[in-house]
């Protein structure tokens, strides 16, 4: 069976406990499964205890992310393969998951190259900023997961990654994730959050877009609102680069891997279904058939 990768989102509002217990029973079960996860909401708790202003930068594109100066990448550094990393996998390992944290900078996992000129929007104006520690994803080590996975741990994935020069860089945890899935050929990318998938009229949840074919993300980019636009993001590379089906789910549902893979949000690209107890790949009409809680 080829890994899923499954991402569950850093920023508040997301259910942890929902997602250990599931991805821990799945495990159980002979998943292989790798996690990647958010840091945001941990990371501006960390710098408001220390006084620090959380900064965000707006690309000409409508992206936001974090302005990482070197102070900052102290703090989210300390938030990613630290406070929240460390976390999940205590969380994991009490479940009964034998889980294993690592960050991108570890035996060169993720690997970006640095923005050295981020473009930014302020007050309808552009404007260049220098001191950026944010990264361009370029690789990942599918190799070092799957010596992992088969020795039988979890690997859960802290988004900070090694830069060309040695540096550490803060990336973006859902394209981090849709990398990872490409390097490992995976089944499928799960991204959970906190609404249910991609909203036609955010934020009305009754809104759902269940389904959507490749070739019409373009047409629905617009849709996306917030944190959601990297995760529309992310869902393009992963299909671009052979991932053949990403699920954006609903963490605070039950069993919301199982969920996802049901169907349970928003589908692009194939469907999912069981057979034989394996994974296989088929038609978005043989997902309804899968049983799941709530």
């Amino acid at each position: 069976m080829n890994p899923i990768v499954v991402k569950v989102g850093g920023a508040a509002g997301v259910a942890i406990e929902p997602v250990l217990e599931d991805l821990a029973a799945l495990v159980s079960e002979g998943w292989p499964i790798v996690l990647v996860h958010g840091t945001s909401a941990a990371a501006d708790a960390l710098a408001a205890r220390i006084g620090m202003t959380v900064r965000r930068i707006t690309s000409p594109s409508g992206h936001v992310s974090r302005y990482t100066d070197p102070q900052m990448l102290a703090v989210y550094a300390a938030a990613a393969a630290g406070d929240v990393n460390t976390s999940l996998v205590a969380g994991l390992q009490q479940a009964g998951c034998n889980a294993l944290g690592l960050a991108g900078v570890d035996g060169r996992l993720l690997v970006a190259r640095r923005k050295d000129a981020v473009r930014a929007v302020e007050g309808g104006r552009q404007r260049i900023i220098r001191d950026d520690f944010t990264g361009q994803l370029e690789s990942a080590n599918g190799d070092l997961l799957r010596l992992l996975l088969s020795a039988g741990y979890t690997p859960v994935v802290a988004p900070l990654a090694l830069g060309l020069n040695g540096e550490r860089l803060n990336v973006d945890g859902d394209r981090a994730a849709a990398l990872i899935a490409a390097a490992l050929g995976a089944s499928a990318l799960i991204i959970l959050s906190n609404v249910p998938g991609l909203l036609a009229d955010y934020p009305d949840e009754s809104s759902l877009i269940a389904r959507i074919d490749p070739a019409h993300l373009p047409m629905v980019e617009g849709l996306a609102q917030g944190r959601m636009k990297k995760k529309i993001l992310a869902a393009r590379e992963a299909l671009a680069a052979g991932v053949a089906s990403v699920i954006l789910g609903d963490s605070r549902r039950a069993a919301p891997i199982r969920a996802a893979l049901a169907g349970r949000g928003t589908m692009i690209g194939e469907g999912l279904k069981m057979e034989d107890g394996r994974l296989k790949i088929g038609s978005l009409e043989a997902i309804e058939s899968m049983q799941v809680a709530g």
